[in-house]
């Protein structure tokens, strides 16, 4: 295994569809996968009120994992955010953040807001949260000639 930069990370958090979120929820773990956004030194994700917002109010300190696994090779990235989650309250961050998520992921599956017979999402329940980057680290299995070991391989 081997270390990848800041940058590397951000450019595989790029490449990444889901991220998992880890808590804290009534002093237990918790962990839900999610779709994000990166933007400004800042991962966004939003969400509607329920658990993960229960746990985030009870204690905002979260760790974010990202990664990506090619099956021919067997490579794989692995990226780990650690950070505090806040709610935004900017309404013009909040709506360029679902903007961005749309955008995202309108190629993966295309606009849940184009499909037909799908309830529409309440406005104003949205919570858009954002968890500052500044806590990065990342490894990969390594490239190329280096030995590779398998995700979870100590």
């Amino acid at each position: 295994m081997h270390e990848i930069t800041r940058e590397e990370a951000l450019t595989i958090l790029d490449q990444v569809p889901v991220a998992h979120l880890a808590m804290v929820d009534g002093g237990e773990p918790y962990v839900t996968p999610m779709s994000f956004i990166v933007d400004e030194g800042f991962m966004y994700f939003r969400t509607m009120p329920g658990k993960k917002l229960d746990a985030l109010a009870e204690n905002p300190k979260v760790c974010v994992e990202a990664s990506i696994y090619d099956e021919q090779t067997g490579d794989w990235d692995s990226v780990i955010i650690r950070g505090e989650a806040e709610i935004v309250e900017d309404q013009e961050i909040r709506e360029k953040t679902v903007s961005a998520l749309y955008q995202k992921y309108d190629q993966v599956m295309g606009s849940p807001l184009g499909r037909p017979g799908r309830p529409q999402l309440d406005a104003s329940l949205v919570r858009v949260v954002r968890v500052a980057i500044d806590g990065v680290t990342g490894m990969t299995s390594g490239k190329g000639f280096a030995a590779r070991t398998k995700p979870g391989r100590l």
